[in-house]
Formats: structure tokens, C-alpha cells, sequence
């Protein structure tokens, strides 16, 4: 578990969540790009519920491990949808010629 701040608020999240939360923003912020995530979180008073991070390169996030222990809402869709983020910005696809509106397909008949 870890003690996550986000802006001014306080909350806890399970590890892989807050880890994937940081590299998440952080390379959005590297990238100059912005998008938002939902995750259950635990306030300081032991209530569960959603929160929806922006996640850009103005950022202010702070992860800290803590030693606190409590059983937390399942995040696999969030982390699933951030680890897909992260490859397809550290790892873009290569467009296919046929898919650059741009470029046209000339036939020899075309070429006067």
C-alpha cells in the first residue's frame, strides 16, 4: 500500500497502482500529452471510493510507501489501461503506407 498525494488531497492506493500511476504521468508529461485515469482509492478515513486523476505534465504527485495495511478495490482495469498507454508511447506503432491520407497511389496510367 502507499500513501499517494495528489494535488492537495491525501489518499492510499495499492502498490502497482501507485507505481503505475507515476510512470503514467511522468511520461505523459514528457510527452507533453495529458489524459485522466479513475482509480479506487482509500481516504485518511477509511472510506473507499473513485478518484479521477489528470494526469498531465503539471502534475504534482507524490508516492510514499507506507505501512499501513488494508484491503483495497481491485484496479486491474486501470493499471491494464495505463500499461497499454506506456507501450504505445514508448513504442509506436509504424503507419502503414496505405494509411497516410496524404500520400496518393498513383498507377503508371496516372503519370503523364
Amino acid at each position: 500500500m502507499k500513501h499517494l498525494t495528489f494535488a492537495d488531497k491525501t489518499m492510499f492506493v495499492d502498490d502497482e497502482t501507485a507505481d503505475c500511476v507515476t510512470e503514467y504521468a511522468a511520461l505523459l508529461g514528457t510527452e507533453h500529452l495529458a489524459d485522466t485515469v479513475t482509480v479506487t482509492v482509500m481516504g485518511p478515513d477509511g472510506n473507499q471510493s473513485e478518484a479521477t486523476l489528470l494526469l498531465n505534465s503539471a502534475t504534482n504527485l507524490i508516492a510514499e510507501t507506507t505501512n499501513f495495511d488494508a484491503r483495497m478495490a481491485d484496479n486491474t482495469e486501470a493499471v491494464a489501461y495505463m500499461r497499454k498507454r506506456i507501450g504505445e508511447l514508448r513504442n509506436p506503432p509504424s503507419p502503414a503506407f496505405d494509411e497516410r491520407p496524404h500520400l496518393v497511389d498513383l498507377d503508371e496510367d496516372d503519370i503523364a
